[in-house]
């Protein structure tokens, strides 16, 4: 293969690439535990935009189940980021002439 063409898939890729971060910070994902009793909205770009929670979680007053289900809602989204940019970078990389085995 041509070493210009490669360089020039490269420069396309990376110009794709910064395309793709500025998106993510307009994809929103939600996060949920307890049933949705706890919700978190996250950017794909990691921002946690609100976190809701139902006022029925509050009337136990158990302080230490309230932060498990948030830190639960947040990991959920933070999965559901980690799943869209590795889906949107797959898209961006594919039909590039990548080494067999070559994972971002």
């Amino acid at each position: 293969m041509n070493i210009g063409k490669i360089m020039q898939q490269a420069k396309d890729m990376q110009e794709k690439m910064k395309l793709m971060q500025s998106d993510l910070a307009t994809i929103e994902v939600i996060g949920e535990s307890g049933g949705g009793m706890v919700t978190v909205h996250m950017t794909g770009d990691h921002r946690v935009r609100l976190v809701s929670i139902e006022d029925a979680i509050w009337q136990d007053q158990d302080k230490a189940m309230i932060e498990d289900l948030v830190a639960a809602a947040v990991n959920a989204a933070t999965q559901q980021v980690t799943e869209t940019v590795k889906a949107k970078q797959n898209k961006i990389m594919a039909g590039l002439p990548l080494p067999p085995g070559f994972v971002l």
